[in-house]
């Protein structure tokens, strides 16, 4: 198939690579976030996802947002089979969705209904679950809550930080993402809708959420931690000092 995959930081690079490698289909362009300031000088600095498809010859699109006519327009332009997601930061609009002939489908990093939204690695780790894992789903305008095509399970271990857990299943997560290509092109793989029990949501952790509250249990100090790390890094202060 013709993909044109969407994705912004370090973490969708296996998925993106796997898609390159796999021989199968053709990652035609990718669609990011636009250059951010960074470092010390706060110059622009593209993405990840918009560095690696550049070392690899590919088309890189960068709208500030994908409603802009413009994209759309050079969207309709390349006609992709499909486009898979990971992680890119941004909500597609309707007119972007109707564009790919199979849609958008996106590798989210929790087991679906649970914890969607921005931060699924570290809400799991803040409720103490035993058992995570990544899906793909069919997107459409709800917030994750498209039909699924499949899921991998990652066991979470008692000493893991978000970093850890989200690198184990964005390795994981890239070949499901390729399986899941593989079978919407054949047709052996159809999405089969969320269930309505189980759902919980998994808003950004903010700076403020992130301040450790030392007079709740030493459990609950420890997932907090961990879920903060490496971002956005738990804090607490000491006679008036961060």
């Amino acid at each position: 198939m013709r993909l044109v995959f969407a994705g912004t930081p370090e973490v969708a690079l296996p998925a993106l690579d796997a898609l390159i490698a796999s021989g199968k289909h053709e990652v035609v362009a990718v669609v990011t976030r636009p250059d951010a300031p960074a470092g010390r000088g706060r110059r622009l600095v593209a993405s990840p996802v918009a560095e690696r498809a550049e070392e690899a010859g590919i088309e890189v699109l960068k709208p500030a947002k994908p409603r802009d006519p413009e994209f759309l327009a050079r969207l309709t332009e390349i006609a992709p089979d499909c486009c898979p997601v990971v992680a890119y930061g941004a909500l597609l609009p309707k007119a972007a969705l109707e564009i790919p002939a199979h849609g958008w489908v996106n590798l989210h990093f929790s087991l679906l209904p649970a914890w969607r939204g921005a931060a699924p690695v570290q809400h799991s780790l803040l409720a103490g679950d035993e058992m995570t894992g990544a899906s793909t789903f069919q997107i459409e305008e709800g917030l994750d809550s498209g039909p699924v095509f499949g899921v991998v399970t990652e066991e979470v271990r008692a000493t893991d930080t978000s970093g850890d857990l989200l690198t184990r299943l964005a390795f994981a997560g890239a070949g499901l993402l390729e399986a899941t290509m593989d079978g919407i092109e054949n047709g052996s793989l159809h999405p089969v809708p969320q269930s309505a029990e189980g759902v919980s949501l998994a808003p950004k952790i903010t700076v403020e959420d992130a301040e450790i509250d030392w007079t709740a249990p030493a459990l609950r100090v420890d997932r907090l931690v961990r879920a903060c790390t490496p971002a956005p890094g738990a804090w607490t202060t000491f006679r008036g000092s961060g």
